[in-house]
């Protein structure tokens, strides 16, 4: 565990059961959050690929406008 993580755990820990539980859900909810976004991630490289390929023709033909 790292100093940071540690410290925020030992402030956590000075608050009331219910504050703690409430700490405890968003930080749950946070990871689990961020590991669908990770296995989405990775399961669209294929579909990414195809759409990059796709707006490099796109301007390689002339056939986007500056933003």
């Amino acid at each position: 565990m790292t100093k940071l993580l540690e410290k925020a755990m030992q402030e956590v820990a000075k608050l009331p059961p219910s504050e703690q539980d409430a700490v405890a859900a968003i930080l749950l909810e946070e990871l689990t959050s961020e590991q669908r976004w990770a296995d989405s991630f990775a399961k669209s490289q294929d579909q990414l690929a195809k759409l990059a390929q796709e707006a490099l023709s796109e301007y390689n033909a002339g056939r986007t406008k500056p933003l």
